[in-house]
């Protein structure tokens, strides 16, 4: 359908080719941003006819905000879990009235951009919260002063029409200008917000212009984010007071057109707090609700109060969606930093978002004292089937397969990594299935104490606060190498308190050779010949066979006859080489890791697979990960179990230098250990859960998608520990059992390859 065919159209003719286009570039995503809005200033140059925001100096306290009443907002939006501040103003206010001039000298500022700049800078340097900068129809040089501070900008185009009587005393409304303001943005890669505004006299073909031109703005630079479809709505005290307010078939319409008009990657939206029935903005194609405020009221449209977020996620899961949050700048912009954000906004964004690009949904972080949220209900017997969010679901059409015994191949874990609201449910669901078929209702625990003999180390891994060379003493610890007396005394200890397993890792010394890894095996001996030794990540075995210039499978036969039993899974990381690069640079590769796993596989050695995310990667390494191993565990058979290990991030240097995440959400915790059951379905039987980095509470939740082992009792667990992780560093078994026990699961001790063992006499 071309342009002029839409103009005699029904929404209702229009709703379900646009909502396919919705589907076809979003799938079930809605989106919404939670902000704060900060009138910067209500003075303005422009008399605009439907316009209350704009008042003269006479009906304001002070020509301009403060920086201690901007701060107090701001803060208030932070405390209350908001990413975007958006800086709201009139245009040029300096050039119609005195008092803003003069406001502007006292305080020394050449103009309100001036100001705005210092504002946004405070805002982010204070809060964290990132700016978003609506200041209207500006220059090039302006646009780019602001994105040194702003993480996006934006200003409605409203109408191309230039004989509307609403815009007669407008001069920053004049069509051209506005059009200017949109092409400079793109010009110098700004992330950007603009739309039209329904109902101000302006015709259908007029709004099919501008959305037109819009589109070729965008088709030029891609910097168009997002376009909002705004209803108008009359107001007292302006001088469209009794214009009608648009019609509800005029807004759908315009809403349908937008999205049949623009490219399919720009996200389009409806202010959901100017409309009665948000299914039907919903039904018309939008896929953003914008900014909604839990602090600030919309200075814009006082009358109309935000809905709250469970209204919003109501209206979006009855029509078969799925509600997210993001910051300020969306996820394809965020995720392409190098182009969109100046390298002053890159951290800041960085530290808002999740592995997607979208906004962290809750304040919890592995490792950290806040109690996670709760995503999967209460507990049920049998578990309540979850309706999967809407017909056409992606997410439901993987699980659909799954259900019928396919196996996920790297796009579709991709998809399952992409679930939100029900879809989470689902995925869990799925999971807590396959694990009662693959283990029954059983939850294992080891008994075992944690030596990490050394914390000195020869690679310089970003991600890891344990290890220490000669420029990381700042950090926690002091460096040190235990005798292997120390080890002896360590691991009789750990048998006298009941530890059936010994986990022996550390950093790799530059004294060290292979032979100190023998070294090492034969203290433990000294001390018993009974307890299992589960030791040397592959990096220590690599480097150890290198080091004496000896084969691996060699150098692993003389440790196994020494008493290795098993291998941990670690120093695996994300088993992509493009991640290593920024992770761990010096580090073995991914190929070398699955070689090092695969000989020992060979020789009889087990081992289990880890995975350490939420740092820098997105959903397409995990899945890539989770192939690899899979495809390895094919080969050998020889990995007892998975362990996702999230990031913790406090004290890590990748953190300290501003270049990694906070770790993952819970949500992307949830759905690693979910969809790991689903993925090695059939292939590794045991889905862990590290209880250090995700605590009692959400390894509980862990338990119930895909999880059934605790780990191990963790005597002197000191790597999470030197991340900031504050969880503790041992859990017994009353601990374990007070986990598992709401579950309705037993809860059994276990030997490190999976056997059982005798309860005391």
């Amino acid at each position: 359908m071309d342009a002029t065919e839409l103009l005699d159209a029904s929404p209702a003719d229009l709703g379900a080719e646009a909502r396919a286009v919705r589907r076809a570039q979003h799938g079930t995503r809605v989106t919404y941003s939670p902000k704060v809005f900060i009138p910067l200033t209500h003075l303005c140059r422009d008399r605009c006819g439907y316009c209350t925001f704009a008042k003269p100096p006479a009906r304001v306290a002070a020509p301009y905000l403060g920086p201690d009443e901007v701060l107090a907002i701001a803060r208030a939006g932070a405390e209350a879990g908001c990413h975007e501040a958006l800086f709201t103003l009139g245009e040029a206010p300096e050039d119609r009235y005195p008092v803003a001039r003069q406001w502007l000298t006292d305080h020394g500022y050449g103009s309100t951009v001036d100001y705005l700049m210092a504002a946004c800078a405070l805002v982010r340097d204070e809060t964290g919260l990132l700016p978003h900068a609506n200041a209207g129809a500006l220059g090039a040089d302006d646009l780019a002063r602001l994105r040194e501070v702003s993480a996006s900008q934006g200003m409605m185009i409203e109408s191309l029409d230039p004989d509307l009587d609403c815009h007669r005393g407008a001069p920053d409304k004049v069509p051209e200008r506005r059009l200017a303001t949109l092409r400079f943005a793109g010009e110098l890669s700004i992330p950007f917000t603009t739309g039209i505004l329904v109902g101000i006299g302006e015709s259908r073909a007029e709004r099919i212009r501008a959305l037109l031109a819009i589109a070729d703005a965008h088709r030029t630079f891609g910097h168009v984010q997002e376009v909002i479809v705004q209803n108008f709505r009359p107001k007292p005290g302006t001088a469209m007071h009794q214009a009608d307010p648009c019609p509800e078939d005029e807004l759908l319409w315009s809403i349908a057109v937008a999205r049949l008009l623009l490219p399919p990657e720009v996200h389009v939206q409806a202010p959901p707090n100017l409309s009665d029935d948000l299914g039907a903005l919903l039904d018309a194609g939008i896929d953003d609700f914008g900014g909604v405020s839990p602090v600030t009221i919309d200075h814009v449209n006082p009358e109309r109060a935000w809905p709250a977020i469970d209204i919003l996620r109501t209206a979006t899961e009855a029509a078969g969606l799925a509600l997210a949050p993001r910051t300020t700048i969306y996820p394809e912009f965020a995720l392409d930093p190098g182009r969109w954000l100046d390298p002053a906004m890159r951290f800041a964004v960085l530290d808002h978002s999740d592995a997607e690009g979208l906004a962290r949904d809750h304040p919890w972080c592995s490792g950290g004292t806040i109690e996670p949220p709760v995503l999967l209900g209460a507990v049920t017997t049998p578990p309540a089937v979850v309706p999967l969010a809407g017909a056409g679901s992606a997410v439901g059409e993987v699980l659909v397969g799954v259900d019928l015994g396919q196996e996920v191949d790297e796009d579709a874990i991709v998809t399952l990594f992409g679930a939100r609201g029900p879809e989470v449910r689902a995925v869990a669901e799925t999971a807590d299935r396959l694990r009662a078929e693959a283990v029954g209702d059983v939850v294992t625990w080891v008994a075992n104490r944690n030596i990490n003999y050394t914390n000195v180390c020869t690679f310089k891994c970003r991600f890891c606060a344990f290890s220490k060379g000669p420029l990381s003493l700042n950090l926690r610890g002091a460096p040190y190498l235990l005798e292997l007396s120390d080890i002896t005394d360590r691991v009789r200890e750990a048998e006298e308190r009941g530890a059936t397993e010994v986990c022996l890792q550390g950093g790799i010394h530059p004294n060290f050779d292979g032979d100190y890894y023998l070294e090492v095996i034969r203290a433990v001996r000294a001390a018993t010949d009974r307890i299992h030794i589960h030791a040397f990540t592959a990096l220590e075995v690599t480097e150890g066979a290198k080091r004496l210039g000896e084969p691996l499978a060699d150098y692993l036969g003389r440790l196994k006859e020494a008493g290795l039993a098993t291998l941990p899974g670690t120093a695996a990381e994300i088993l992509d080489d493009d991640v290593r690069a920024i992770l761990c640079p010096d580090k073995i590769d991914t190929e070398e890791w699955l070689e090092a796993h695969r000989t020992a596989h060979s020789i009889g050695l087990r081992s289990n697979v880890t995975i350490m995310f939420g740092a820098v990667e997105q959903p397409r390494s995990w899945a890539r990960h989770l192939v690899r191993t899979r495809d390895l565990q094919r080969q050998t058979g020889g990995f007892t179990e998975f362990v996702p290990l999230p990031f913790v991030h406090m004290a890590t240097p990748l953190y300290l230098q501003r270049k990694a995440r906070r770790g993952p959400t819970f949500r992307e915790a949830l759905l690693m250990h979910a969809v790991g059951r689903i993925a090695y379905r059939g292939a590794i039987a045991n889905i862990q859960v590290s209880w250090v980095k995700m605590g009692a509470v959400g390894a509980a939740q862990m338990l119930r998608a895909g999880v059934n082992d605790l780990g191990g009792t963790l005597m002197d667990e000191n790597i999470s520990r030197a991340a900031g992780a504050s969880h503790g560093q041992f859990m017994g078994e009353e601990e374990f059992a007070a986990v598992v026990a709401p579950l309705g699961r037993r809860l059994e001790q276990r030997t490190t390859l999976y056997g059982r063992v005798p309860a005391p006499c």
